[in-house]
């Protein structure tokens, strides 16, 4: 049992009671009435997340977050016990009992569970109906994608070598390729027949053509998954439903298709040939060079970690990986997310679960990726080596984003911008509300290149300066 410090629990209330909203792992519950009937999609949701969550009873957010207390602390403690017993896997909330100003509170806490545990639902609904995730302050259901990514993970399921039904069509001179280097690599493969090579390779499997193998060296792989893809747009502006002068929607539109390596090449061609670049004298060599708007290796890793990595399951097999060019930024999202217990603070410093390890493997083969896991690393030392913005990183619900952003903004365009953020927050403002006036959908890059600069020259102030992380912390000119 971890129990909260009265210290601790007073410190939380009085957040609720100035910021009036939940959190991320704080969920208030009135229950003047009993036991809210309602409990499992919190109880559900807190333990589907590393940190889990607080159920503080005795609060009442229709009145500001006002302390009302309960009635019966002793019966709702029993209650919201038997009421963790109808989930699967079992919660059971550490319970504490508060007296603050004349009422008395309860406080459940839920312990975030093990990766291979999760999702925890409601028995009474069904793992599809009853699993739930925190977005905020809010408890929404599961989609199938997410459920799916639990058991693919506990299970082990490597959708880089399902079979492929359909006809396939290979390009012999690829496979040959391919097989001649692991045989170069592995001598003893020698001695096996073709077809148990194939089987051994993840090339084949029971007879057929597995899907790594359909997009290493097919003919045509879009024939059999025509979303297996990479779309691309150039967008004028800052952000989708923006028009260029004319009333273009996209300055530029194409569907990259074929194997794994001619989307990749495809990819960096598009960003190249819709990038902008300035021509300089190499000090070294006396060469003239082009400087393209973004690193050439560091939108290479992007995006062949996006083809790689991203999820190959029949939830996914619709859905292309795209890029999308902006004025100011280039993004690139993967359909599935991270993988496993890795999270974005990880990124480049621990080694992950790698989802599709044979698709991996015949990359590393042939050469179009050099060490395992190096990717992350690279592109933040090409983007920092370029003197622009450290790269971003999301992990949002079914998609990984990586975000490179550019240098479009001069000196003195950037103190323009500064002025104009100073003059919208005469009035309280929050970093979702700066970023939408800025039309940058990255609100973390919004703080650290904006916010953060007035905030350290005392231009700018916090209205909750004890908690700069608080999901309600707005920005106001400083008097």
């Amino acid at each position: 049992m971890n129990d909260i410090s009265k210290k601790e629990f007073q410190d939380i209330c009085n957040q609720l009671s100035r910021i009036k909203t939940e959190t991320q792992t704080v969920e208030v519950k009135t229950a003047q009435g009993g036991t809210p009937e309602k409990l499992y999609d919190t109880f559900s949701s807190f333990s589907n997340q590393d940190q889990g969550g607080l159920i503080i009873f005795g609060i009442d957010e229709r009145k500001e977050f006002e302390q009302v207390g309960v009635t019966k602390p002793a019966e709702l403690q029993k209650h919201i016990s038997e009421k963790g017993l109808a989930m699967e896997p079992v919660v059971r909330p550490d319970i504490q009992i508060f007296e603050q100003n004349g009422n008395v509170l309860v406080s459940a806490k839920i312990h975030g569970i093990e990766y291979d545990q999760r999702p925890c639902y409601y028995k009474a609904r069904g793992k599809e109906k009853g699993s739930y995730i925190r977005v905020g302050d809010s408890d929404e259901h599961m989609t199938s994608l997410e459920i799916y990514n639990y058991e693919a993970y506990k299970k082990r399921i490597r959708n880089d070598t399902r079979t492929i039904e359909d006809q396939v069509f290979i390009d012999q001179r690829k496979l040959d390729h391919y097989l001649s280097r692991k045989k170069a690599q592995r001598t003893n493969l020698a001695q096996l027949e073709e077809e148990q090579i194939y089987e051994l390779l993840h090339v084949k499997k029971d007879g057929k053509f597995t899907l790594s193998a359909l997009l290493m060296f097919g003919i045509y792989p879009q024939a059999v998954f025509p979303q297996l893809s990479l779309t691309a747009v150039k967008i004028p502006g800052t952000q989708y439903g923006q028009n260029g002068i004319s009333g273009e929607r996209f300055l530029d539109n194409k569907k990259i298709e074929g194997t794994l390596e001619e989307m990749l090449e495809g990819g960096l061609n598009f960003v190249i040939s819709n990038s902008r670049t300035k021509t300089v004298i190499n000090k070294k060599t006396g060469v003239r060079e082009d400087i393209y708007e973004y690193p050439v290796v560091a939108v290479r890793e992007a995006l062949l970690n996006a083809l790689v990595h991203r999820d190959y399951s029949s939830y996914t097999e619709n859905m292309p990986v795209q890029i999308r060019m902006f004025d100011n930024r280039l993004e690139i999202h993967s359909p599935g997310g991270l993988y496993g217990t890795l999270t974005v603070e990880q990124l480049g410093t621990t080694q992950p679960d790698t989802r599709n390890p044979a698709l991996v493997t015949m990359m590393e083969t042939v050469n179009l990726t050099e060490n395992r896991y190096s990717g992350i690393p690279t592109i933040r030392k090409e983007m920092k080596d370029a003197k622009l913005p450290e790269p971003e990183f999301e992990n949002k619900r079914g998609t990984f984003i990586v975000s490179l952003f550019n240098d479009k903004m001069s000196r003195n365009q950037i103190n323009d911008t500064l002025r104009s953020v100073l003059e919208f927050c005469e009035i309280p403002r929050s970093k979702k509300e700066i970023s939408e006036k800025m039309g940058i959908k990255t609100e973390s890059y919004v703080k650290r290149t904006y916010i953060d600069p007035l905030l350290e020259k005392g231009l700018l102030e916090m209205t909750i300066p004890a908690k700069p992380g608080s999901r309600k912390q707005k920005y106001q000119k400083a008097e």
